[in-house]
């Protein structure tokens, strides 16, 4: 399996994509194309030991910088790394790809060179949430930001399933539709509309959930558009890096609560796996014609690691075939 990484994306890119690159050639079954600057890239994988026919590297002239405007990334940068990328998998060179660059610039490339899956209307980015039993798929985080209609998140719904299935080893997932209330008649528009078609489909549909539903362990799936789905990601984030910093600081008032920190350290250590993004590598971007990854814009070289090992379970599960097939399935209903 052949993994498409683009080098140059990322706050900490090329350094720790580099690392990164090697880290996943030397753990999994997969070769990675590390694209971007030829000479830059050359020069980092100078630092490692490694198969030298488990990476390669695909020269790309052109850097989507992170605050740079997709759409004049997608006009003026076709020799950008995201855009390499994008062509080594369409042209069937790589399996699938990887990005922690612009998320935006990513999702619109990917778009145009690539397309959607046959019976798709929109793409969506799935992110995986920690929970209190195991993990909760989330989607759409962050590829509609605006606009979305209740058949957009009945389709959202049917991918989510999908890859909580494929990927997840979720049997028959519960999936929710993300609203103000349990009860059928407390949402928006949107949602009042988009409950009928959920619960009238074949999914597992367990009506509305709240926000708590989210970490609660009681659903699989929760579904909602993009501008409250990135809401809560970043939310997410900015409290799991203020509970680290308290905890921090209160540990260092006194020895006896360092003490019980040294005692306490291999629960913390397991409390800081469970909800670190490094640990998750990445989110899928779901109903584009390929298997896309979505890197954390921080991410570090474990973090580029786990998303090659994310990129290559996308394609061994055959993700985008299994969604294609259940919306065959429900446009013949």
């Amino acid at each position: 399996m052949r993994i498409a990484v683009d080098a140059m994306g990322g706050d900490n890119a090329p350094t720790a994509v580099v690392e990164g690159a090697v880290l996943a050639a030397r753990e999994y079954q997969v070769e990675v194309l590390l694209v971007g600057q030829q000479e830059l890239i050359k020069e980092h994988l100078s630092n490692y030991n490694y198969e030298t026919g488990k990476i390669e590297v695909i020269h790309a002239s052109q850097v989507v910088l992170m605050d740079e405007s997709a759409t004049e990334a997608v006009r003026r940068k076709r020799d950008s790394s995201i855009a390499v990328a994008a062509r080594l998998l369409k042209s069937g060179d790589a399996d699938a790809m990887v990005s922690a660059g612009n998320t935006a610039a990513a999702l619109a490339t990917t778009r145009v060179i690539l397309g959607k899956l046959k019976g798709l209307a929109r793409p969506a980015i799935a992110t995986v949430f920690p929970n209190a039993i195991d993990f909760t798929v989330l989607l759409d985080v962050g590829a509609n930001a605006g606009g979305c209609g209740p058949e957009h998140l009945l389709q959202f719904a049917v991918m989510g399933a999908v890859y909580a299935m494929d990927v997840m080893g979720k049997k028959n997932p519960k999936v929710g539709l993300l609203s103000v209330g349990e009860e059928k008649s407390k949402g928006s528009a949107i949602t009042l509309d988009a409950f009928p078609l959920l619960e009238q489909s074949s999914i597992n549909f367990v009506g509305n959930v709240e926000g708590k539903d989210i970490t609660n362990g009681n659903t699989d799936v929760v579904v909602c558009d993009g501008f409250v789905g990135n809401v809560i990601l970043k939310f997410a984030e900015g409290i799991g890096e203020m509970i680290f910093d308290l905890i921090k600081e209160e540990l260092a008032q006194s020895r006896l609560a360092k003490l019980g920190m040294f005692l306490a350290l291999p629960a913390l250590k397991r409390f800081k796996a469970r909800v670190d993004y490094q640990e998750y590598g990445g989110a899928p971007l779901l109903g584009i014609n390929g298997g896309c990854i979505i890197g954390h814009g921080k991410s570090n070289a474990y973090a580029i690691k786990n998303a090659v090992r994310v990129a290559s379970e996308f394609v061994s599960h055959r993700v985008n075939e299994h969604i294609e097939q259940y919306l065959r399935t429900m446009r013949e209903i």
